[in-house]
C-alpha cells in the first residue's frame, strides 16, 4: 500500500503514531524502530531550528521548559517550507495562547521582537532617503506627504519593557520599567534594536500604514514632537522615499 503525504507527515509529527501503511523494511515488516529515529530526528531538528530561531524565549523559560514548549509548538505547526530560515512565524500566536507561559506575560512580545530580527536580516536592500529631502518640501504640504519605508523596518508594540528585556538577555544591561515599543531597522549589515515610547510607536505605526505625516502626528497626542523619531529614522534608513 502507498503511504500519502499527509498520512507520512501526521505519523512523522505524533509519537504515538504507528509508522505509516507503506513504510516497510527490506523484509515487508513495518519499519518501527527505524520509523522511530527518523521522526526522533524530525523532531530534534525542528527543535534545534525554534532555539536558533528565539535565542532570548529560550533563555527566558530555560532548556527543558523550551523544548517541552517546542514539542508541542512543531506538532501544531509543522514546516510550510523546506526552507528552515522563517520557521517558527507562528511561535508569537501560540505563546499567546500556550497556558504554561502564562508566567512570563512578555513573552509573545520577545517572540515577535526575534522574528522580526530574522525577517529585518533577510528583507531586501533599500536606498533610503536624503538627510535632507525633507526640507525640499514646502512647510504647508507637510502634513499631506507619506513615507515609504525599507522592507527591514519594523515597529513592535509592547505594554512591557520590550526593548530592555531583549537587551538585558543579549547585553546584560539593566531592566527598565513602563512600556517600551520597539523598533527594528537595518541601516547597514545588522539589523538595529531600538526602544521607542507609546507615543513614538502610535505614529510610526500610522505613517507604516500609509497615513499622512497630519493624520499620523495626532496619534501621539497634544504637543507631540516629531523632531526626535524623524531623526531616529534618518539615522537608521529607515524612509526610502516621500510622497506628496
Amino acid at each position: 500500500m502507498i503511504t500519502t503525504q499527509t498520512a507520512f507527515r501526521t505519523a512523522i509529527l505524533d509519537p504515538a503514531s504507528p509508522p505509516p501503511n507503506g513504510v516497510t523494511n527490506p523484509d515487508d515488516v513495518q519499519a518501527t524502530k527505524r520509523f522511530d529515529v527518523y521522526r526522533n530526528n524530525v523532531a530534534v531538528s525542528l527543535t534545534d531550528a525554534l532555539e536558533t530561531a528565539f535565542p532570548v524565549v529560550h533563555k527566558l523559560v530555560g532548556l527543558e521548559f523550551f523544548r517541552a514548549m517546542a514539542g508541542i509548538y512543531l506538532r501544531a505547526h509543522p514546516p510550510k517550507s523546506p526552507v528552515m530560515m522563517f520557521y517558527g512565524d507562528d511561535m508569537p500566536d501560540f505563546l499567546t495562547g500556550f497556558a504554561p507561559a502564562r508566567s512570563v506575560p512578555y513573552l509573545p512580545d520577545v517572540a515577535r521582537l526575534e522574528l522580526a530580527l530574522r525577517h529585518s536580516y533577510h528583507a531586501a536592500d533599500a536606498t533610503p532617503i536624503a538627510p535632507n529631502a525633507l526640507a525640499q518640501i514646502a512647510p504647508d504640504m507637510l502634513p499631506n506627504i507619506t513615507f515609504s519605508f525599507a522592507p527591514s523596518v519594523f515597529v513592535i508594540p509592547s505594554r512591557y519593557p520590550l526593548q530592555s528585556i531583549w537587551a538585558s538577555n543579549t547585553h546584560g544591561t539593566d531592566v527598565m520599567k513602563g512600556a517600551q515599543p520597539t523598533l527594528i531597522t537595518r541601516p547597514d549589515f545588522d539589523p538595529q534594536v531600538d526602544a521607542l515610547t507609546p507615543e513614538n510607536s502610535n505614529v510610526l505605526t500610522a505613517l507604516i500604514a500609509g497615513e499622512t505625516l497630519g493624520n499620523a502626528l495626532r496619534h501621539g497626542g497634544t504637543g507631540f514632537d516629531f523632531g526626535p523619531l524623524l531623526g531616529l529614522l534618518l539615522a537608521r534608513n529607515a524612509l526610502t522615499s516621500i510622497h506628496n
